[in-house]
């Protein structure tokens, strides 16, 4: 489903811009804008491939782990992160349409 994308999408340039809006350690703002850029692209390819949105449930994990694990500044933006990790994975594990549509069902009587 394309708004599941969506979301997806404007999930990944949020954290693309949370990178440059406050402060950051060097290793959390390559990881924060670098996720953030690829969640967007994922989230682009996944319009198209929709098996892509695995892709991106990984890159959340990654996010959310790197988040407690990269020494942080603030922890406003361990919390942004973690937080952002968990919706980018949730979203991006809901059934698409397509995948709905596939789905094998009774036959119809």
């Amino acid at each position: 489903m394309a708004a599941l994308r969506g979301i997806n999408i404007a999930l990944g340039i949020w954290l693309f811009i949370s990178a440059f809006l406050w402060r950051h350690g060097r290793d959390e703002f390559t990881n924060t804008w670098v996720v953030g850029a690829l969640s967007v692209a994922l989230a682009l390819i996944a319009l198209w491939a929709p098996r892509a949105r695995y892709a991106i449930a990984i890159l959340a994990v990654w996010l959310f782990v790197s988040a407690w694990t990269i020494p942080a500044l603030l922890m406003a933006t361990v919390w942004n992160n973690a937080l952002v990790a968990v919706a980018i994975l949730v979203v991006s594990l809901l059934a698409t349409e397509a995948a709905v549509r596939g789905s094998r069902t009774a036959p119809r009587v």
